[in-house]
């Protein structure tokens, strides 16, 4: 299979609204616009793609309509504390303090209004257990 685009797509019943989230708090800007459905490029990055979707449209399998259980949405950055430090600002909630991982990252987790997590990151050196675990082309350094 040749994929030409790949991006997430978060099903809920406030389309305009969980659009301005992102194009608020996270810089994406519309590329087409519906009633049910916005696609939202990174102004920083067009290769970065996210959809709003009416998690009731009739395009969504019945029985999948309104679910987005279990949904991460991560964005890695050059700059998680500048980004941790607007976001707070902003009011949105902490889930997961900034932090850095053994495992390799420096991170923090907030959500969007429908519940989606979203957690932030730039990659850090891991410790050397974890380090371990990696393929030499995607250790972090």
């Amino acid at each position: 299979m040749k994929c030409t685009q790949y991006y997430p797509v978060i099903q809920t019943d406030n389309v305009s609204g969980t659009a301005k989230f992102y194009c608020e708090h996270f810089g994406f800007a519309p590329q087409f616009e519906a009633d049910w459905y916005v696609h939202l490029q990174s102004k920083e990055a067009p290769e970065i793609n996210l959809a709003i979707l009416d998690g009731q449209h009739e395009t969504i399998p019945e029985r999948a309509r309104g679910n987005t259980t279990g949904l991460i949405l991560n964005f890695e950055v050059e700059d998680v504390d500048a980004i941790h430090s607007r976001i707070k600002k902003a009011g949105l909630q902490m889930l997961k303090t900034l932090r850095d991982e053994e495992f390799g990252q420096r991170h923090f987790i907030t959500s969007d209004p429908n519940g989606v997590l979203i957690d932030i990151i730039t990659p850090i050196p891991p410790s050397d257990e974890f380090a371990a675990q990696f393929a030499d082309e995607a250790l972090p350094i």
